[in-house]
């Protein structure tokens, strides 16, 4: 069956993007996400609601080394008053602890936005193989977007991206979240 798209709750095409390359190739690539990604991801969309109530931009990370979560965060950059408080490098910092190694090779990271490149260089120095992301980051995607830094041949360890899982969930979450921002405020 190959490239082929089966209608289901497990199947989403991916947004179609204009700004790439012959945008209408991309609905070429079947996606196929199985329960235990999706449930993980799923968990991944609660931890970056967790976040939007505190204030921070709505990104949820999990780790799971075979069938079971080891680690998940949210961001709390604004919280900890720090640049590198990302939900993806607090969660593998997170995970290296759980299985006592900086080696996360049996590992995978869900997470709800496409990694920046802090988030794509740690992934690729904890060697995790696999990482899915819900939307992607036109603006600082490090994953596919704007660079590849995971799937960079010049670097010593690589990692399998994909994006678009739960796409529809993770991108609204964050569009109403930016939306919320930019609204004013009317002073009584």
């Amino acid at each position: 069956m190959g490239n082929t798209f089966l209608p289901g709750p497990r199947n989403r095409l991916p947004a179609v993007r204009d700004d790439l390359p012959f945008p209408r190739l991309q609905r070429t690539v079947a996606r196929v996400f199985s329960p235990g990604d999706i449930a993980a991801m799923q968990r991944a969309i609660e931890l970056a609601r967790e976040a939007e109530r505190m204030g921070e931009v709505p990104v949820g990370a999990v780790i799971t080394h075979g069938h079971r979560i080891i680690a998940e965060a949210y961001n709390l950059r604004e919280t900890l008053s720090d640049p590198t408080a990302h939900a993806e490098r607090i969660a593998i910092s997170i995970a290296g602890r759980s299985l006592g190694t900086w080696r996360l090779d049996d590992c995978k990271l869900y997470v709800t936005l496409e990694p920046c490149a802090m988030c794509a260089g740690s992934i690729v120095l904890a060697r995790l193989p696999t990482v899915y992301y819900g939307v992607a980051d036109p603006k600082a995607g490090a994953c596919d977007s704007l660079f590849r830094i995971t799937n960079d041949r010049r670097l010593n360890s690589r990692a399998t991206v994909q994006g678009g899982l739960l796409a529809d969930e993770c991108g609204a979450l964050l569009s109403q979240f930016f939306r919320r921002l930019r609204t004013p405020t009317k002073l009584s």
